[in-house]
């Protein structure tokens, strides 16, 4: 059987997966722990891998069953089909999150207006505004020196700057 996207409503990951667990359904919800800092205290927290995402292992026929859980939105579709992830895909995930720290786990979405750093490659240290995304390919506008760069995510390090400011 094919593991299926299931998009879900913010913050409804765990909801859904323990919801759709009690029904049945083969649910996996990759879940990091990470160290948050309250006022008052720090905590170890799980929190998911990814934002309004689980995985169903379900039969093509079976997929309307989990409509009625709370929390569903619907399936993630991918040229007009179902999103359909493989089952060793689904064992690297699990085997990633069992063998590294989950503090160094980090999904980064890059969007237009984000601010960032370069941290390898020819303009390594440069900071610029991500202009464009397509894939693994960002177009990045560094002020600094009034140029436009195509940054490939599979060959650079780049961080998202928290504060959205540029340092240079």
């Amino acid at each position: 059987m094919p593991w299926f996207v299931l998009y879900t409503k913010s913050r409804s990951e765990k909801l859904v997966a323990k919801s759709l667990h009690q029904r049945g359904v083969e649910v996996y919800c990759p879940l990091r722990k990470v160290t948050r800092k309250w006022s008052d205290r720090t905590k170890i927290v799980e929190e998911p891998m990814f934002k309004s995402y689980c995985f169903v292992n379900l039969d093509e026929n079976d997929r309307r069953v989990v409509y009625g859980a709370p929390g569903v939105v619907g399936y993630l579709y991918w040229l007009k089909k179902p999103a359909v992830v493989k089952q060793k895909e689904i064992d690297l995930i699990k085997d990633m999150l069992n063998d590294f720290d989950h503090e160094s786990l980090e999904i980064h979405d890059f969007a237009s207006a984000d601010r960032l750093r370069i941290l390898s490659g020819a303009f390594m240290g440069r900071e610029g505004q991500v202009v464009f995304t397509h894939g693994k390919t960002i177009l990045v506008k560094i002020e600094s020196l009034s140029m436009y760069v195509s940054v490939d995510l599979s060959k650079n390090k780049v961080e998202k700057l928290k504060n959205n400011t540029l340092l240079s």
